[in-house]
């Protein structure tokens, strides 16, 4: 793999990419348009979000700054620097959720019976409640560690919430005590609602933090509190498995996952209040300076609030109610006609656009699979499905059927892992295969094949997606799906998982792509294909739908077929580091990014290719370990008028939209597509056109 030379003015930083992405989901929190619970919620997503980048993202350039001070990114920021920025656009960030949740969404809330009831508002009726339950239920789970030299500083878990303080007076034992911690276990519940006849609302809610400021000084009995301030600390999460001396990657994950709760303390978060001695105190403890600290006016976790939204059942406060329909030809009775669903998909290829389509036709074929006396073996990918999950019973009670079930389940599916062990264990004992893909290279294609004799000889149908198998994300997450029974991609797909499960040297495939060698080297073609008809005169264009757009190779081929004159529309719903707009370099490109009500999550990539027009579909966004350290396809849409559909809702529309849309600036930032046109909401208009079933 050839080295690209850095030149910062072609590259943007990543890591203030995303931040600038999670600018524009707090965006739809600020816009009043926006259904009040569902501010609420993408108030929740930005904090959720924050988390992660500072566990991988934050943690991985802290680990640099020890190791390669000095090495620069290609954007040419070294990581003091990276991480200096980053610092500065967080606190802002941070600052900017704050104001909008104690100015604008939690006023509006009660005046709709929601509240969030803080102690200084607490009637004597609340106040009672709240003693009460802080006696039975609280209080007995709390174990208070006075800081001596018989008392060192607890262990504290990653993103755990955590109060320190301050105490003067004698103890039982004549001990001058001056600071102590409370941890609060994890079992406790963060929000607590409260009986409405208490309350005095039907929507009151008790923060765990309120109980413990209010009575935490019964757990000092004769000491006085000076001070209580809540704190929590962030760790580096990532997992590190030695691949060569590694002999049972399962086991040598589970050792991992036990200590990543403790890994080293990247931020600090705690109350805005806390005297800046104690602030001071904390830091040295978890070796971290200002630049990790974050004093917040308010719950130092906001994601737990996240609760409130869904609690809540006032449907003026939330999107209106979408039930995503299943298509007209794939309504089968799966019940007394399992075979119905392979009928549909060998007469023709089906495409799922969900959420705005139902993910009810992928559950039933797989239904279908386990109960066809016809079908003898399932073949299937699993990378994020959920720990309550129908489709993992379904391959459980395949298996358990006599079925021949291969399950290649990635281990190393970050946040995931213990779940991905635990479904590995159940399918290995009901006589399943499973296997955890290649060492080095994680699984995230998501494919499913199912084989099943027919008139003496073997059939295939498959299911190839741009998103994971999981059913509650199929709902939040913009994905498409293809039912096909087309020889020459099931092949395909036989030769895949002929790669993951065994060995041999790399398979020549018909028609899918696969990373890590054909899916990066066919995209430099197509691109550079594009380039040269744009210099003969001809008509040329690409358009790209993704999540992330880092892969510096690629982003220099579509400068160079800029230059040429290919027009390009690219939309990237998160992290861009390419520079569009770009006076000789990138003018011919741009940039949108959606953001709305649901998570643009689909991959699909658009060559017009002289008029014989390529679509691909795709699990992988263009960077670096997508294209070279995962196992990912791209499979082509072969029937026109399902390659007319993906042309449509992917680009098309998008390209219209004036109300969920940013485009992407040369230096990085944003700015809100507005247009004189009628006002085009991409997403409402596909619920209207493909919810109508």
């Amino acid at each position: 793999m050839s080295i690209v030379p850095r030149n910062p003015d072609r590259f943007l930083n990543r890591e203030l990419a995303l931040l600038k992405f999670n600018e524009r989901v707090l965006a739809q929190a600020e816009n009043a348009a926006t259904p009040l619970l569902e501010r609420l919620r993408f108030v929740c997503i930005v904090s959720s979000n924050l988390d992660e980048f500072f566990e991988i993202r934050v943690s991985s350039l802290k680990e640099q700054l020890r190791q390669a001070p000095d090495v620069a990114g290609a954007d040419g920021l070294a990581p003091a620097a990276a991480l200096r920025a980053i610092a500065d656009g967080a606190q802002k960030l941070v600052a900017r959720q704050y104001t909008l949740l104690d100015d604008q969404i939690l006023p509006a809330l009660e005046k709709f019976g929601v509240a969030l009831l803080r102690v200084p508002n607490w009637t004597p009726e609340i106040q009672a409640w709240a003693q009460a339950y802080f006696r039975h239920d609280v209080m007995p789970l709390l174990t208070p560690i006075a800081l001596d030299p018989a008392h060192p500083f607890p262990r504290v878990y990653n993103k755990s919430l955590n109060f320190i303080v301050s105490l003067s007076g004698r103890d039982a034992f004549g001990r001058n005590a001056a600071v102590a911690v409370v941890q609060a276990p994890r079992a406790l519940p963060r929000i607590i609602r409260v009986p409405p006849e208490v309350s005095g609302i039907e929507y009151g809610y008790v923060m765990l933090t309120s109980f413990i400021l209010a009575f935490v000084g019964e757990m000092f009995p004769g000491m006085t509190v000076n001070g209580v301030y809540q704190w929590r600390v962030t760790r580096n999460s990532d997992l590190f498995v030695d691949e060569e001396e590694i002999t049972n990657l399962r086991l040598a994950l589970q050792g991992e996952l036990n200590q990543r709760h403790f890994g080293d303390a990247v931020r600090l978060e705690l109350d805005a209040t806390m005297p800046e001695e104690l602030e001071r105190f904390v830091q040295r403890e978890f070796n971290l300076a200002a630049i990790d600290t974050y004093r917040v006016p308010g719950p130092v976790n906001l994601s737990r609030l996240m609760q409130i939204a869904n609690d809540t059942r006032l449907p003026e406060l939330l999107f209106p109610a979408y039930q995503a329909p299943v298509p007209e030809a794939l309504q089968v009775d799966e019940q007394d006609h399992p075979e119905a669903i392979f009928e549909a998909i060998a007469q023709n290829d089906h495409l799922l656009h969900h959420p705005y389509q139902s993910f009810q036709p992928v559950i039933q074929f797989l239904t279908a699979a386990a109960r066809d006396p016809k079908v003898v073996a399932v073949k299937q990918t699993i990378y994020r499905t959920g720990e309550d999950s129908e489709l993992m019973r379904l391959l459980l009670n395949a298996a358990r059927a006599g079925k021949e079930v291969t399950v290649v389940v990635e281990l190393m599916a970050r946040f995931d892992e213990q779940t991905n062990i635990n479904w590995a264990a159940r399918l290995e004992e009901v006589g399943a295969h499973v296997v955890y893909g290649v060492v080095g290279h994680k699984t995230h294609a998501k494919m499913a094949l199912v084989l099943r004799r027919e008139n003496g000889h073997i059939r295939r149908y498959a299911h190839l997606g741009t998103g994971n198998y999981h059913p509650r994300t199929a709902k939040l997450y913009t994905d498409f799906g293809l039912l096909t029974a087309n020889p020459e991609l099931c092949d395909d797909m036989d030769r895949v998982f002929a790669q993951l499960t065994g060995l041999g040297e790399r398979r020549q495939l018909n028609c899918l792509l696969q990373s890590p060698f054909t899916l990066h080297e066919t995209m430099m073609e197509l691109i550079q294909a594009e380039a040269e008809r744009a210099r003969a005169g001809k008509r040329a264009r690409i358009m790209a739908k993704m999540n992330s757009l880092l892969e510096p190779r690629v982003i220099e081929a579509l400068y160079e077929a800029s230059q040429a004159g290919v027009r390009i529309d690219l939309i990237v719903r998160g992290v861009c580091t390419l520079r569009p707009g770009v006076p000789g370099l990138s003018e011919n490109i741009t940039v949108r990014s959606i953001i709305g009500r649901f998570l643009e999550h689909s991959r699909v990539y658009y060559f017009y290719n002289g008029g014989d027009e390529k679509v691909y579909l795709s699990s992988a966004d263009w960077m670096d370990r997508n294209f070279f350290r995962r196992v990912e396809v791209a499979f082509p849409v072969l029937d026109k008028k399902l390659r007319k559909r993906v042309i449509d809702e992917s680009f098309t529309f998008a390209l219209r939209d004036n109300q969920l849309a940013w485009r992407q600036q040369p230096d990085g930032g944003y700015q809100r597509v507005r247009s004189r046109r009628p006002a085009f909401n991409m997403q409402s208009h596909l619920m209207q056109v493909l919810g109508h079933g």
